[in-house]
């Protein structure tokens, strides 16, 4: 019963200690995880960081190498110069005991016994430089009688066991030579290094192993004392390069952080930003330099934002100038217009053709006075909410006489029937018109897809022909004001060439996305994407865009509608109103 209690109170001290080790983690490992990330942010933006770091590491890199160098060196004279001392006085003193053996004139027990302990006794060396203890033994297996009153003999605490069987077989084999080896030997708690040499005697025709051992602690105590010494030294030294390298790079890296600083400043506008420049160094020429590339920059900006302004403000007046006239064209054009079946063939193919000229005049001058206004920053959205189908549904209505004149067959595709955004139904009406106007127009008589879909954040309308195409680099440029893929194509539909322009500029003032990818001979894909909410932000656009199909997205394969032409759309959408 005893015995299960306190296995139980083990068991319960064991997981409360378990316990408190993983809170003690999962408060730690947080702490050096922010640390990391915090270290890694400095290492990545700060170069002065990156320069005292890798001093530091490097510095302490070679002072270790140079400090394990010099200790090893240091260890190894010092243990030379305690071996030599050792054999000079292992030499000196096995002769002394060998002098006194061969002149002993002893032959009783007591008197054997007592010249062993007194000769014995003076090799320990006791209040000597080298603290030495020794080990006597006669050696074994020997073919003469053997001395039955000595036997062996050893200091204080010091027995047999600390010689190695190594030495005392060199010992046993040997004639008149000595050896050594570097032993632990023990001296009360602890744990000395010491120096085993060996040699033979003989006394009263017996042969003895004699074994001095040298306690080389003092030796052990001086190299510690160096090497903390050594250590305390590059530890300073490697602080001392840090405090250098961090003043020295300090010095170089300010200028360069203040020329950065400043380079934000002129990219965010402020073009009278200009660096400190002190002294006639390399860094106060860079500085100077800095200051007049930007003075060169903030004029010719300057002289560009003029010109600029000059030639909106041109565009502007010339196309408000305009109207008054082209009006006034307008109307003898459509008196001429109406009158033309009066005239004879020629003439009557000149009032149409200027007919349709004043139109499409008409059209650029709308064009560039919009234009205009997206250059002044006047333009303004006049936001509400409305459902989108609604204007996607006029849209095609308008779209479906040219697309019928083309051939092709609008089909739209959707899986919800209302989808309600707060957008200036304006403008949308127009990019959605130019994306399918432009789609009829290359679509070379092929089917015109719609696709309509919406997710938590925004709604978005994709339009996919299957004509000509766009290479990558068309669709890189596509939204450039009056560029044409091919400007040897006729252009049918009446555009000014700033259609997709005007479309990408509505775009971005209802903080959305207007993009374009094809592929030569297999079509291209217009997209429209804006956030439900007037302000908002798109994540993801609900229609997946991809550079040679259009795809629907899963789930709603079994719920979307196709719409083969204008009229059966509108049928469509009829019986779903009511």
């Amino acid at each position: 019963m005893r015995a299960r209690i306190y296995a139980r109170r083990a068991q319960i001290i064991f997981v409360r200690l378990a316990r408190f080790v993983l809170h003690a983690l999962s408060r730690i490992i947080p702490s050096l995880d922010t640390a990391r990330r915090a270290v890694a942010r400095r290492w990545r933006r700060s170069m002065q960081f990156r320069t005292v770091l890798v001093t530091l590491l490097l510095a302490g890199l070679a002072f270790f190498g140079v400090g394990a160098y010099l200790s090893n060196q240091i260890a190894n004279n010092l243990f030379q110069e305690r071996l030599r001392q050792a054999e000079i006085d292992t030499r000196t003193s096995v002769k002394e005991v060998q002098d006194t053996f061969d002149g002993a004139q002893v032959t009783d027990r007591a008197s054997v016994q007592k010249l062993v302990i007194d000769t014995l006794d003076v090799l320990e060396g006791k209040g000597t430089e080298i603290q030495r203890r020794f080990v006597f033994l006669a050696l074994p297996d020997q073919t003469q009688p053997r001395n039955k009153w000595v036997d062996s003999r050893s200091s204080y605490q010091t027995g047999i066991s600390v010689i190695p069987e190594s030495l005392r077989a060199a010992v046993q084999k040997s004639g008149k030579d000595q050896y050594w080896a570097s032993i632990s030997l023990p001296v009360q708690s602890e744990n000395h290094p010491a120096i085993a040499m060996g040699n033979k005697v003989l006394f009263n025709g017996t042969v003895y192993e004699l074994y001095l051992i040298y306690d080389v602690n003092s030796a052990q105590t001086t190299l510690n004392d160096i090497q903390n010494v050594l250590l305390a030294g590059a530890a300073v030294l490697v602080l001392l390069i840090g405090a250098v390298a961090w003043f020295v790079t300090r010095s170089v890296v300010s200028p360069v952080s203040h020329a950065a600083l400043v380079s934000e400043k002129l990219a965010a506008g402020q073009l009278q930003e200009r660096m400190t420049v002190k002294g006639e160094d390399e860094v106060a020429r860079l500085g100077a330099s800095f200051n007049h590339m930007a003075a060169s920059l903030q004029e010719q900006i300057t002289q560009l934002a003029t010109l600029s302004q000059m030639q909106q403000r041109f565009v502007s007046d010339v196309s408000h100038e305009l109207r008054t006239p082209l009006t006034t064209v307008r109307m003898a054009a459509e008196v001429l217009y109406s009158a033309r079946d009066d005239f004879d063939a020629v003439n009557k193919r000149s009032a149409e053709l200027l007919y349709n000229q004043v139109e499409r005049f008409q059209s650029l001058l709308a064009d560039l006075l919009e234009i205009s206004r997206f250059d002044a920053g006047a333009a303004t959205l006049d936001a509400e909410p409305r459902d989108i189908f609604q204007v996607l549904d006029k849209v095609i209505e308008s779209a479906a006489p040219v697309a019928k004149q083309y051939g092709s067959e609008i089909r739209m595709t959707t899986s919800q029937k209302t989808i309600v955004v707060e957008m200036d139904a304006k403008r949308i009406e127009r990019i959605l018109r130019n994306l399918l106007l432009n789609a009829v127009e290359h679509g070379e008589g092929k089917p015109i897809e719609v696709m309509v879909a919406s997710n938590a954040d925004a709604v978005a309308v994709a339009v996919r022909d299957h004509g000509i195409g766009l290479s990558k680099a068309d669709a890189d440029r596509v939204f450039d004001r009056f560029w044409r893929a091919d400007p040897a194509r006729t252009r049918s539909t009446g555009g000014s060439g700033l259609g997709l322009s005007i479309a990408m500029e509505d775009a971005k003032l209802h903080q959305g996305w207007l993009e374009a990818r094809g592929e030569k001979g297999k079509g291209s894909t217009f997209r429209l994407t804006i956030p439900l909410e007037a302000g908002g932000e798109i994540i993801k656009s609900p229609v997946p865009m991809e550079q040679n199909y259009l795809s629907i997205p899963a789930g709603a394969a079994d719920r979307h509608d196709v719409v083969p032409s204008f009229e059966d759309h509108m049928a469509t959408r009829e019986q779903n109103d009511e």
